[in-house]
């Protein structure tokens, strides 16, 4: 089992690298003349750093379907 600490270091980690995902995937669907596009925000944060890659997906999978946040 993770201490508390490797535990509180791998979310942050996760979070961080989640929201850079989350930006890049934004730019690139714009330039492509997307409109579909998922907030950086406390949810976004939290999702990302709980899920991590499957969190993005989930982000952007309830984005389309629901098109709000």
């Amino acid at each position: 089992m993770k201490s508390w600490s490797e535990a509180c270091l791998n979310f942050g980690v996760r979070a961080v690298f989640g929201l850079i995902a989350i930006y890049l995937i934004n730019s690139w669907m714009k330039s492509q003349g997307w409109q579909l596009a998922v907030g950086i925000n406390p949810v976004s944060f939290l999702t990302t750093g709980f899920l991590g890659i499957p969190g993005i997906a989930l982000l952007y999978g309830l984005q389309g379907y629901f098109g709000f946040w």
